[in-house]
Parts: structure tokens; sequence; C-alpha cells
């Protein structure tokens, strides 16, 4: 099937699954406006369509500190259990209505210890919320497998306290690590002891590199603290030339490190120019594990179908390339291999039949 022949409705049917999506920057712009008026928290605005417009005009700044201050609003509406709930429920149910079928979502738990609950609390809570939404989809015949990645702030001191977490609940439902947080200036070695703690306790995690910090950061995050998956990693490209892969480059595809590529993001962050120039459809035709997507739901006005109908659109992708996408993803996704196989070969290829 050529791009051309792929409309938004086949695209919004078609399996999918994303790795890299983050809870805090995917609530509904209705429940924020909800929760905030609960809480007593103060919003730019309180229509929910123009609270959806500000989000999406605050985070194309094209600077990653900026991007990372629109979640303010958010993590101050999940700071209790009943907000954490609602979030985590919603936010399965929303990857469901798209079209996803396994999904990783990522946060972390030291940001929303604000209203009084644990850190052990804000998982149990999460994880509460998540399976109450899976159980929901399922009922409603749109199954979604959701597993958790815990994130450490890397600015701050409590990172190995969530790689602990990470530890501690990988039997109910967290599935990795991450750490997140402003790149240019807190490198992933300053967390060492965090990464060398997961690795003998063998709990898999990825690390943000390569978007705003460059080809160091992604040296540093593969050969020093031990990543198996790279978040975004746009900047990979700096050790291509011309086609011809530097090390760092050929240490990636050769050894296909996936690379949790978001296209919106990238754009709003700066970290690429265009949809129709974002470095993943070079990677993709240089042999290199992409995937696609969608970052922050909320903070970037898009979905996993938004993102698709994008590269079609704009950068000429084919129906191949997304079952493609799709495939990769579920081939580096944190869970055992015998499920991620049985979800390529029973759900996602039969999908891609069209």
């Amino acid at each position: 099937m050529t791009a051309s022949r792929i409309d938004i409705d086949t695209i919004r049917r078609l399996p999918k699954a994303v790795l890299h999506d983050h809870l805090d920057g995917g609530l509904r712009p209705t429940t924020l406006v909800e929760l905030a008026d609960a809480v007593g928290h103060t919003l730019p605005t309180t229509d929910p369509d123009e609270l959806a417009a500000w989000y999406y005009e605050a985070a194309n700044s094209g600077d990653l500190v900026r991007y990372i201050a629109t979640f303010e609003h958010t993590l101050a509406v999940m700071q209790t259990r009943e907000g954490l709930l609602r979030t985590a429920e919603e936010y399965v149910l929303d990857l469901a209505e798209d079209g996803v079928v396994y999904g990783e979502v990522r946060y972390a738990p030291e940001l929303l210890v604000n209203g009084g609950l644990s850190l052990s609390e804000v998982v149990e809570t999460v994880q509460e919320g998540l399976a109450a939404g899976m159980a929901k989809a399922a009922a409603q015949g749109m199954p979604v497998r959701v597993g958790t990645l815990l994130c450490g702030m890397r600015m701050f001191d409590r990172v190995r306290e969530a790689a602990d977490l990470a530890v501690a609940f990988r039997d109910a439902g967290v599935v990795g690590f991450d750490i997140a947080g402003a790149e240019d200036g807190f490198p992933p070695a300053d967390h060492l002891a965090a990464f060398e703690h997961l690795r003998v306790e063998n709990v898999p995690f990825t690390i943000h590199a390569g978007e705003a910090h460059g080809l160091p950061s992604i040296h540093q995050a593969l050969q020093v603290c031990g990543a198996q998956r790279i978040g975004h990693g746009v900047r990979i490209t700096e050790d291509i030339v011309d086609g011809k892969l530097g090390r760092v480059a050929g240490w990636v595809r050769d050894r296909r490190i996936a690379l949790e590529m978001c296209p919106t993001s990238n754009l709003q962050t700066g970290a690429a120019t265009s949809i129709a120039d974002h470095p993943i459809t070079h990677l993709r035709d240089l042999g290199f594990r992409v995937t696609l997507n969608t970052d922050n739901r909320l903070v970037s006005g898009t979905t996993m179908t938004r993102e698709m109908s994008l590269l079609v659109d704009e950068a000429g992708w084919t129906l191949d390339d997304l079952r493609m996408v799709t495939v990769n993803s579920l081939k580096s996704a944190f869970i055992p291999f015998d499920e991620r196989a049985a979800l390529i070969r029973d759900v996602v290829l039969p999908g891609y039949e069209l």
C-alpha cells in the first residue's frame, strides 16, 4: 500500500505500540481542569479547548527547559490518590482508543509526593489505576497491555531511590527504568550507582539522551551506564557523514539498540526542524531500529495516529514503514520475549493485513 492510500481512519485502526510516553504529559484537558478545581490549583485557563491550545503553543518554544516547565500544572493535580487513579485509568483508555495494543508509561514518583503520599504509595496507586484502565479497555473490546517505567530526575538526588522502587515493583507491573529532566549539564553518569544496581538486579533501563545534548550523551548512556534503549537519540546523526557511520552510530545500529523517536516533540524542543526532515526517516533507511512515540500527548497535542499520519503525509511513509516501527517497538519492549513475540504474531501482523 502506498503512502497516498493510507487515510487517517485506516491509521487509527492499525495496532500500535508506544515505548516513550510520559504519564504527566498526557492528561485530558477536561480532567486537568476538573482536578485543578478540586485541589485549588490555578490554570492558565479553565476552558478545556483553550487549555489544550495553550499547552501546544507553550511547548512550541524550541527550548527543552521551557517545554519541561509546562508540566507544572499537570503535576499539581497528580499529588492525591484520587488524581493519580483517574489520571492512570484514563491514560490507558486513551491509548486503547488510539489503537495502541502495547504501551510503556513513564513517570517520576519523586514528583508526586507533595500531597503526602510516600514513593511506594504513588507507585501502588498508579498501578491500581492502570489495572482499572486495562480491565475497562478489555471489557470494551480494546485490549491493551501497559507496562510502567519509573523515572529518576537527573538534576536531583533521588535517582537511586527510584531505581530501588523499580526493583521492588518489577513483579507488580513495573517493567523498567529511565532518567528524565533537563539533559544539558546533567550527564547520565552522575547516577552510575543507580544503573549498576539495576544491572545487578536484571532490571532493564532506557536513558533520555541525544536530544538537548549531543553525541557524548548517547555514548555515555550506552558505554558507561549500559542503557538498553535510548530516549529520543535524534542527535545520533552527528555521527553519520554521507551515509558513513561513526563508532557510536555503528554500535547503535549493529546491536539493534532501539531509538525512542518522538517527531512532534522533537520539533517543539528544537531537536528537529520538520517532519519531512526528521532523522527518523534517514535512520530507518540506514537500518537503525527506530521506534515511533508520542512523548507527551497533551503537551505536544498528539496521538500515535497523528504521529503516523504526519510521517505518511510529510515524509512519504508507507504501510510497511508503519508496520516496521510497530514491530521494532515490540521487539525492544521491556517485557518477556514470548509475550513480545505473541503480540507481534497474533495482534500486530494480522492487523496490518489490509
